[in-house]
């Protein structure tokens, strides 16, 4: 555990240490897009974070390859060099996205190929549990089309959810480690060395997000882009590649007694394929019914518009730090209850726990749907949002920063600044790069 926990705190401190330097390469490159009418920040912020996460998964391979245990995982096992060069080729589609925006089909080729490329190398589902039955072994295609399979949605899931500052890194962060203490637990717990690489992988990627969110969250610095969110979903799906795939029947027989007994006690095998579906569980619904929602208003599926999930959190009330702290509820509900389901998956207090915590997340989805009324007496206590609003600041027309009315932000394509898409802190008035220019001009 401590060779763990050495390599996770180097990756994140390297990732940290480089987001600086790399945002400052991003504004001199020119990887600061425009402002889109369904982004909801203010400000050009510059990509290309991903030149860092991925320097870090470099620095946390190579100190774990020069630990005395983790050394056994590269000796053992190509699978490490296999994620390194599979991360390559996407961290580098992903970079030449984040300054050229190539086609998306471009992309998804890519994407194929760098999931090829590790199959290629043998990270690869070699097999599946079935319940009832026991191991079934894959042949050649059928594992290299589910591994492509995985790997591709996962990235996509990733990159579909990275909409708020914060939002991709923190949730990613938190699947990360329901799935590392899961890997842990098979690996140390029951002596199963296939599981070594998934934690490392594990490990690594939790790294990886905690060193680059000090940057990201809320007013982000900067934005990790494509060549980021695509290459913590790769290495997400690398590692529930290996823990399920890769994991010997044998073994597990040795442990549990028996085919049926086995694969009915690590049932859970089934939960490393399932743990990057977690991450898109909510992603995932909001995919259908941004489909539904613009296939019935007569627009194309593809068309982008501002009714994401993440834009109907700040239009109910929400912050913008609460909307994504909300995400982050349900994705560690979904993540810690599925692997602790799998640790006791007949225990009833499990899922009774569960249930409750749900209804927590329904109430604070709701909360801005509640809002109380406060006594004038206590108005200095309480967040400015639960004040009581000045008459004349009522009758008085909102306007920006720039001193421009709603009516004026709206046909911009942008929400006036009184709006509730706003909430307390979505969109802060401060612009970085105005006062900076007035600081350093000498008129």
């Amino acid at each position: 555990m401590r060779e763990y926990l050495l390599t996770l705190c180097i990756t994140a401190a390297v990732t940290y240490l480089l987001t600086g330097p790399v945002r400052k390469f991003a504004i001199v490159a020119g990887a600061m897009p425009e402002i889109r009418a369904r982004d909801v920040h203010r400000e050009p912020t510059p990509r290309l974070g991903g030149i860092a996460m991925f320097f870090g998964l470099c620095a946390g391979l190579l100190v774990a390859d020069h630990l005395p245990n983790l050394n056994d995982v590269f000796a053992r096992s190509n699978e490490p060099r296999a994620l390194l060069s599979g991360a390559a080729l996407i961290w580098l589609i992903g970079v030449l996205d984040d300054k050229f925006e190539i086609d998306a089909l471009i992309k998804l080729g890519g994407q194929m190929i760098a999931a090829g490329v590790m199959v290629i190398q043998g990270l690869t589902i070699l097999w599946i549990p079935v319940p009832g039955y026991g191991m079934v072994l894959l042949d050649q295609g059928q594992g290299t089309l589910l591994t492509v399979a995985l790997v591709v949605i996962t990235i996509n899931a990733v990159n579909f959810v990275d909409g708020l500052d914060g939002l991709a890194a923190g949730m990613v962060c938190i699947a990360a480690s329901a799935f590392f203490l899961y890997a842990y637990r098979l690996w140390y717990g029951y002596g199963i060395e296939a599981a070594a690489p998934a934690t490392l992988f594990a490990a690594i990627l939790i790294g990886m997000c905690l060193g680059f969110l000090p940057h990201n969250i809320h007013p982000a610095r900067i934005f990790m882009g494509d060549s980021g969110s695509m290459l913590i979903g790769l290495v997400l799906a690398a590692g529930a590649i290996s823990a399920t795939g890769q994991i010997d029947g044998d073994a597990l027989k040795l442990n549990f007694g028996g085919t049926r007994d086995a694969t009915h006690a690590m049932l859970p095998v089934f939960i490393p394929l399932l743990m990057p579906l977690t991450i898109i569980a909510i992603p995932f619904a909001d995919l259908v019914l941004a489909i539904v929602r613009r296939t019935w208003n007569g627009k194309s599926p593809f068309a982008a518009d501002r009714g994401h999930l993440h834009h109907r959190l700040l239009e109910i009330g929400h912050s913008h730090s609460r909307a994504v702290l909300i995400m982050y509820f349900w994705s560690a509900l979904i993540g810690f209850g599925t692997v602790a389901y799998s640790v006791h998956s007949a225990s009833m207090w499990i899922l009774l726990v569960i249930v409750a915590l749900s209804a927590v997340g329904l109430v604070l989805l709701l909360l801005p749907r509640f809002t109380p009324h406060i006594p004038r007496w206590a108005e200095s206590f309480v967040p400015p949002r639960y004040r009581r609003r000045k008459r004349a600041a009522a009758e008085a027309p909102a306007t920006d920063e720039t001193g421009m009315k709603d009516a004026e932000v709206e046909a911009e394509g942008r929400p006036p600044a009184d709006s509730g898409v706003n909430g307390a802190t979505a969109v802060g008035t401060r612009s970085r790069f105005e006062d900076r220019h007035k600081a350093g001009s000498s008129s």
